[in-house]
């Protein structure tokens, strides 16, 4: 019996540290030249709701960076701050960039997914990048982006920035987002496999081509989509793209939520819906968390008590793994190392934020951005 629990103890963990170990040698960054001999033409598009202390700077970050692009749209999607006073003070300094002004959500839809439809229909790009206001672009940022779209043949790519970690609850957190992209799936699967199961997308920086956003059925076809860059990943593999997710911690920053509250809150909105609102992806998420993130935390000091060092030991293992996988990700992606040290109590955190993500959607509903929207099986962003 002991050595069964040793097993259980040092193997999901140290199967992490080897899948996590792997997906970084193979992640696409891109390269800071660019596309070479590429001639598309570059739209950049960002939905923006209530983002006045956002959108200056990340449209900033885009004018000054070395890509060519051929306009930057704004899409206000009734905001109730001067989001709008901030794009229209920029535009006067540089013309391609251009306000769109939204209107009532219509029925059916949620807020993002639509103000990206009505930025697909205003844009007159060959590629469509779409950018969260919270995004700050690196010099070579969207080079490096249509370089990995260039080199992989890719319909889609989406990517994962650096992302900003300033209060305790960040610190914690945010990390096990890296986690859930590296930890899981071998991530050549994403693009080499045309099997829409293997996915993983994220639409803070998404870029697409007009031609496959069409076969795909356009962001209507995802229109009540609560994870809309999966469920768009999706679409566009499903009508026989090709789907790359890259690194982009060269290519983008985000501070994507101030404090426990909002992660909290952020997290569960997406958990349980890109699991495909599926409780029993649910189960193996939750049982793999807690194996590979949390057991041999546990068990060293409930061994060491019971005298039995075979689960001592494997349970060394585990946590030496763990803690190797995470100060090889602090050391690549700069996170905090209080993070790091604490690593047990943000595993159990995100444990249960997943569980939170599934009480909410049993609710019926999730409110996100001032707005109250149904989910259920059929669901499937930030």
């Amino acid at each position: 019996m002991s050595t069964v629990i040793a097993l259980l103890v040092a193997l999901p963990p140290l199967g992490v540290l080897a899948m996590v170990l792997l997906n970084l040698a193979v992640w696409p960054r891109g390269r800071p030249e660019g596309a070479e001999g590429s001639n598309a033409a570059l739209s950049v598009l960002i939905p923006a709701r209530d983002e006045e202390v956002n959108i200056a700077a990340a449209l900033r970050s885009v004018i000054s960076g070395s890509a060519r692009f051929l306009e930057v749209l704004v899409y206000d999607d009734g905001s109730g701050d001067g989001t709008d006073r901030e794009v229209e003070r920029v535009a006067a300094e540089e013309p391609r960039v251009r306000l769109i002004r939204g209107g009532p959500l219509p029925a059916g839809w949620v807020g993002k997914v639509h103000a990206c439809h009505r930025l697909a229909a205003e844009a007159r790009g060959d590629v469509l990048c779409y950018l969260d206001a919270d995004v700050r672009i690196t010099g070579d940022g969207l080079a490096r982006l249509l370089s990995v779209m260039e080199a992989c043949e890719a319909d889609l790519v989406s990517v994962a920035p650096r992302q900003e970690m300033r209060s305790a609850g960040e610190r914690l957190l945010l990390p096990f987002l890296l986690l859930t992209y590296l930890a899981w799936l071998p991530l050549p699967l994403v693009w080499r496999s045309r099997d829409p199961r293997f996915l993983v997308a994220n639409g803070q920086l998404l870029a697409v081509r007009r031609e496959a956003l069409h076969r795909a059925g356009g962001w209507a076809a995802v229109r009540g989509a609560v994870v809309d860059d999966l469920a768009l990943a999706r679409r566009v593999k499903e009508s026989g793209g090709r789907v790359v997710f890259a690194d982009g911690s060269r290519m983008a920053s985000c501070r994507m939520y101030r404090g426990l509250g909002e992660v909290w809150n952020g997290f569960s909105k997406n958990v349980f819906a890109g699991l495909g609102a599926r409780p029993a992806l649910l189960v193996v998420a939750v049982t793999g968390s807690f194996l590979a993130f949390l057991a041999p935390w546990i068990a060293l000091p409930l061994a060491i008590a019971a005298g039995a060092p075979a689960v001592a030991g494997a349970a060394m293992l585990g946590i030496g793994a763990n803690g190797l996988m995470r100060a090889v990700l602090a050391v690549r992606y700069g996170h905090p190392p209080v993070g790091v040290l604490l690593h047990p109590l943000g595993a159990a955190l995100a444990i249960a934020i997943a569980l939170n993500s599934y009480r909410w959607h049993r609710a019926g509903a999730v409110v996100w951005r001032g707005r109250s929207y149904p989910v259920g099986a059929g669901t499937a962003g930030r």
